[in-house]
């Protein structure tokens, strides 16, 4: 018994952590057969513990989980930890997400670009599992942490809102495939990415470790990546003064290439309301219950 438990407390972990599209996909990373996976899954997904898109409902879970032994399932299996596991999961995937888009557009390489488009997929996958997850969570909650169980649902928007803004290089790579970036620019663009980069890292840090004395590196790296964003739109627009106006597709290129600035500027901000949010959840510093996006 204490065997069968473990292995379908593994095959739940993996549905909640790496969110599987397939039995199949359950199967072949546990090693198991997906006949065996089939007839574990079975009665939870009859009694709606596991949805058919492979979500756990984490209500349910909970009153479930007591059929576990008390050395498989440790009293962290709270509601809280399963979402912050999904959220770091999530995070691990968005950094992944940007870094491949930003290799594509260093080397110019449209099939590294299209790789990155799709790992956009499996972000927005992510965010509308999570963000299931959290609304049941807010279902079962006292009123009082209403509004702190919905940070998680920000940060889950805002890793989201990440991605999208990686999407603008991948576009930039695929669009602009004949246009070559100058080493000047270039350069400036791989010292904002540094710092954006770390930014998204320290920023999750803080929220899921509570982490709060980061806040100072993180203002300290968005002033960084704003100096830098006005160098490098300044050199675009030493190189768009020297570009005849007739010539439309520099025109567009230009355009493009002032976005992904401003797309680095963007996920800076981004961090720094992570790391509010943060501070607020660890703080328990009261807040709105309208979710940013609405207000």
């Amino acid at each position: 018994m204490a065997k069968l438990n473990k292995t379908l407390k593994d095959i739940l972990n993996f549905i909640l952590y790496e969110n599987p599209s397939t039995q199949d996909e359950i199967a072949e990373k546990l090693g198991l057969s997906r006949r065996y996976v089939t007839k574990l899954l079975k009665p939870l997904m009859d009694e709606d513990i596991v949805k058919r898109a492979y979500i756990i409902d984490l209500k349910k879970y909970e009153e479930f989980s007591a059929m576990f032994d008390e050395d498989i399932v440790s009293k962290d299996h709270s509601a809280t930890f399963l979402i912050k596991g999904m959220l770091q999961n999530m995070a691990e995937h968005v950094e992944k997400q940007l870094k491949m888009a930003f290799e594509a557009l260093v080397e110019g390489d449209v099939e590294k670009a299209d790789l990155a488009m799709e790992m956009d997929y499996t972000t927005n996958n992510m965010f509308e599992k999570l963000r299931s997850s959290v609304e049941t969570v807010v279902s079962i909650d006292p009123s009082t942490q209403f509004s702190k169980t919905l940070i998680f649902n920000e940060i889950a928007y805002d890793l989201e809102r990440i991605g999208d803004y990686s999407v603008h290089f991948s576009k930039f790579v695929i669009n602009e495939a004949d246009s070559d970036i100058n080493e000047e620019i270039i350069k400036l663009l791989k010292s904002m990415y540094k710092s954006v980069s770390k930014m998204v890292n320290l920023s999750m840090d803080a929220f899921l470790n509570e982490k709060l004395s980061l806040k100072d590196e993180i203002m300290e790296l968005e002033e960084k990546v704003h100096s830098i964003q006005k160098k490098t739109l300044n050199c675009i627009a030493v190189e768009m003064a020297e570009t005849s106006f007739d010539d439309k597709d520099m025109s567009t290129y230009y355009i493009y290439l002032s976005r992904l600035v401003k797309s680095f500027e963007r996920i800076g901000d981004i961090c720094v309301e992570i790391t509010d949010a943060a501070t607020e959840f660890h703080k328990n510093i009261p807040r709105p219950t309208i979710p940013r996006s609405f207000r």
